[in-house]
């Protein structure tokens, strides 16, 4: 294996203007954060009955995609492909990045974001958000400590172990995600504890979809190579991950048709749920799914670099659709208030939840999205994160053996 060097980015114009843009939406996400704590929730589309927005899409998304780049470092130093090794820090920076960014959206979508005080020195351990407390902040502890040794040379030995552990914790962490919604039995959508496996599958697939976007611009940008073929294996491994995703959901609603009690709630998601059908089948299954496939493993595009890029863009706006049809689809269902019971009131009775995303939700939601791309580019601009090189000669063995035997 070849040494490989790291370097920072170096900070020109088209850095600081990334760099700009970002702050700029970041700096709109605390505008509308603050639009929403000094008018109150009134100035979104939520109400009583859809009380997780947009934000918490966001939030959820960003939380599944950090959990899920980490694989990239994984694969390398958990399952010894070399290849991926050289990538393994910007991974890790990555991962931190996007769950502060998902973690500031959920602190600021609370109302009373002074609350969390209480949240974080009181503790209903019958509740998995309470788990997942630890687990989150436990998974920024256990990425640095990941980092520091993959990046000092005296603990580089122990980076297996490390790496080991990592691995195991964000599985934890993205199973406690998927069981927030898994163990909420009141809702018809969302109680089945396929729901964890799914959130590990969706990880997978939304966390490979983004390191593939950063890692092309990042060096696009820097003026460094990346090898023809890494990015090949990596969009076929983003094929794979997505058609995992496809396989789980199919899972997920299989089971839930099977089981009389919730079947209204599936002719609601696939049927007759207008913009929920809508994006389900168009967004979340077609262009979220089928279509990065075919884009990734047919002849005439899986060698593409724009076909790859195109295919991870896809993944990500499909994995967003899919995360709005689970949170703001399960709540728009009417709650079942006593199942195999008839119960009547004056008003709503059956009554499907309006929603209309309001423009503070969404700045505040892609104001964090902002936020983990921007602590990314400052890691980059000041530690060694990345590779000077990425070229198959330099990180694959295989490229180097075929390129000694041609020059031999």
């Amino acid at each position: 294996m070849a040494r490989t060097v790291y370097s920072e980015i170096e900070g020109g114009p088209g850095f600081w203007g990334v760099f700009a843009v970002l702050g700029l939406f970041v700096l709109g996400g605390l505008a509308s954060a603050w639009t929403m704590e000094h008018h109150g929730h009134i100035v979104t589309g939520m109400t009583n009955r859809i009380v997780w927005g947009v934000p918490h899409v966001f939030a959820v998304f960003l939380i599944l995609a950090a959990s899920g780049v980490l694989n990239v470092a994984s694969i390398g130093t958990v399952f010894g492909r070399t290849e991926y090794k050289p990538m393994a820090r910007l991974s890790g920076l990555l991962a931190i990045g996007l769950l502060v960014g998902g973690l500031a959206v959920l602190v600021l979508d609370l109302g009373r974001p002074d609350r969390l005080i209480i949240a974080m020195t009181t503790y209903n351990f019958k509740s998995i958000f309470a788990w997942n407390i630890f687990l989150y902040v436990g998974f920024l502890l256990v990425v640095c400590a990941y980092l520091f040794v993959q990046m000092d040379r005296y603990m580089n030995q122990y980076a297996g172990a490390v790496g080991w552990f990592a691995f195991i914790w964000r599985l934890v962490l993205t199973t406690g995600t998927g069981s927030i919604f898994g163990w909420l039995v009141a809702r018809q959508a969302y109680d089945a504890a396929v729901m964890a496996p799914l959130f590990i599958a969706m990880s997978l697939s939304f966390g490979l979809a983004i390191f593939i976007l950063v890692l092309m611009g990042v060096c696009a940008g820097a003026g460094r190579e990346v090898g023809d073929r890494l990015l090949i294996r990596l969009g076929r491994l983003l094929g794979i991950f997505a058609a995992v995703v496809l396989y789980f959901t199919a899972v997920q609603h299989l089971t839930n048709l099977y089981a009389a009690e919730h079947a209204a709630v599936e002719r609601f998601l696939l049927l007759e749920g207008d913009i929920y059908t809508q994006l389900f089948w168009g967004v979340q299954v077609v262009l979220g799914g089928l279509v990065p496939i075919a884009l990734v493993y047919a002849p005439a595009t899986g060698k593409s670099r724009i076909a790859i890029a195109l295919a991870s863009a896809l993944v990500v706006i499909g994995g967003l659709a899919q995360v709005y049809v689970i949170i703001i689809g399960g709540q728009a269902y009417p709650l079942i208030m006593f199942p195999g019971m008839e119960e009547t009131s004056s008003v709503l009775d059956g009554a499907v939840a309006s929603y209309t995303p309001s423009l503070p939700e969404i700045g505040l939601g892609l104001g964090g999205m902002a936020l983990g791309l921007l602590i990314a580019a400052v890691g980059l601009k000041v530690l060694r994160f990345l590779p000077t090189s990425l070229a198959d000669d330099k990180v694959d063995p295989h490229a180097r053996s075929e390129a000694a035997q041609g020059v031999s």
